[in-house]
């Protein structure tokens, strides 16, 4: 495959979020809609005509294209019709076939290849591991799984799977401790960006900030939060609690902002939730962990975030 569809894929694939089974269904089937109608395709007329649907994605679609790759693993039992974003997700790669069409012919041997390769990485991620252990103490199994995910990070650049992870885990506890439907919840990419929402969750009047590495520009997020009449929380690890509580003074805000180590913030609610009693505890860190993938399953589209609880 030329180098340069190859990176044009990829920075697709970065730039949409295109990936997880979802995306990945609706690229083999577009992919097959290129070849039988020919390309520019029309995206209107790849919708069904209840106008709900993507034309053509279901299971055995899906399914019939894998096998070709002597895949026989489901990739999804909808084959994706049922994936939330399916439309847009559609329309986003009919644009970029289209464009890579206007810049020339079009190899789509060398592009369902590129989707085939995402697969087997799909089907390859292993999810994070917490081993509940009596004799460990909780901060101790809530760090492990940040520790994974920094180690993780290293071998992928530009995947910033401990923000990610750092961030549901607290969304999962705050869910546990208020119930799950009183706060919002968003991807790591979109958390991550300049928006104008007060901070990753907001509870009442308090705006939480979840970071791996709080900066001025953080610090500055939290004056606007006190501006507007908000109480801003910071959570961080270890080495950020330092960097915070730093910067929150150099700033003159040191009194104003309260910040928190993410491996005490979770596990004391753990214990609390758990009523400071051995089984309590466990059932406490089964849910936590059930929330959490439920959430990476909601608002994520990497599998790999997963964590797998192991007794």
């Amino acid at each position: 495959m030329a180098e340069s569809l190859v990176e044009k894929l990829a920075q697709f694939v970065a730039d949409k979020s295109f990936r997880g089974k979802g995306p990945l269904c609706v690229a083999l089937v577009i992919t097959q809609h290129a070849r039988t109608m020919g390309l520019p395709l029309d995206p209107d007329k790849l919708i069904t005509e209840g106008g709900g649907q993507v034309l053509g994605l279901g299971k055995g679609a899906v399914q019939t294209v894998l096998a070709r790759h002597s895949i026989v693993r489901v990739l999804a039992s909808e084959g994706g019709r049922t994936s939330r974003g399916s439309m847009n997700n559609m329309r986003a790669y009919v644009a970029l076939l289209n464009e890579l069409r206007e810049e020339g012919a079009v190899d789509l041997d060398a592009i369902e290849r590129f989707w085939i390769d995402r697969v087997h990485e799909f089907f390859a991620a292993k999810p994070f591991k917490i081993r509940l252990d009596a004799s460990r103490s909780l901060r101790t199994v809530v760090g492990d799984v940040l520790q994974q995910a920094e180690e993780r990070q290293k071998t992928t650049p530009g995947v910033y799977y401990a923000g990610a992870v750092m961030q549901h885990l607290v969304g999962a506890k705050l869910d546990c401790v208020l119930d799950a439907g009183k706060i919002e919840h968003n991807s790591f990419s979109t958390a991550d960006a300049p928006t104008s929402r007060a901070g990753d969750f907001l509870i009442g009047d308090v705006a939480i900030h979840v970071t791996t590495s709080p900066g001025e520009a953080l610090i500055e997020k939290c004056r606007d939060n006190l501006n507007d009449g908000l109480r801003p929380l910071i959570v961080t690890g270890q080495k950020g609690l330092l960097v915070a509580a730093g910067l929150s003074e150099n700033l003159g805000l040191g009194d104003r902002i309260d910040i928190f180590e993410v491996e005490q913030f979770v596990a004391l609610n753990l214990y609390e939730l758990g009523t400071f009693a051995a089984s309590g505890r466990r059932t406490a860190v089964n849910d936590l962990v059930e929330r959490y993938n439920q959430v990476v399953e909601e608002v994520e589209t990497d599998p790999s975030l997963k964590i797998e609880l192991r007794r």
